[in-house]
């Protein structure tokens, strides 16, 4: 029987752009992430032609499709000038969720550009502020196979 490959923590990471093109940063500070993929479903109820008397079936279509990421963990001041600037901005940063131990060929790479949507903080009296994050791609991240 065949082991399942896994990955750990820092290998499963979200980037932002940085000012220079092409050359993106690590959110510094989380220590969750979370990537949601979500079809939003359309339903329509189908009668039965025959006997009307019977209940009508379900059925579904994906109406529209989208990716969402979710993090919390320490504030980091390595980050805190890029996020701020992110939310305030209220415009896209191109983003990047790198699976670093994607097999050859499969999906190593979803990019896109993306929303900061939420950036929340607190902190309690003898602790470390925190943080927590929302970011919404805008439209289906691309996505790039991992390459030889």
């Amino acid at each position: 029987m065949a082991r399942a490959i896994t990955e750990n923590f820092h290998e499963y990471v979200v980037e932002v752009e940085s000012e220079t093109p092409g050359t993106y940063a690590a959110i510094c500070g989380l220590t969750t992430r979370g990537i949601n993929r979500t079809s939003n479903m359309s339903t329509s109820e189908v009668p039965d032609c025959d006997n009307e008397a019977l209940p009508a079936a379900v059925e579904r279509a994906v109406q529209s499709q989208e990716v969402t990421i979710s993090g919390s963990g320490v504030w980091a001041s390595q980050s805190h000038e890029m996020m701020m600037d992110w939310w305030y901005s209220g415009a896209t940063k191109n983003i990047r969720i790198k699976h670093t131990k994607a097999a050859v060929g499969d999906t190593e790479i979803e990019s896109g550009a993306a929303y900061l949507v939420n950036l929340n903080h607190a902190v309690n009296r003898g602790e470390k502020v925190t943080a927590e994050i929302e970011v919404q791609f805008d439209g289906l991240p691309t996505r790039t196979a991992k390459a030889a």
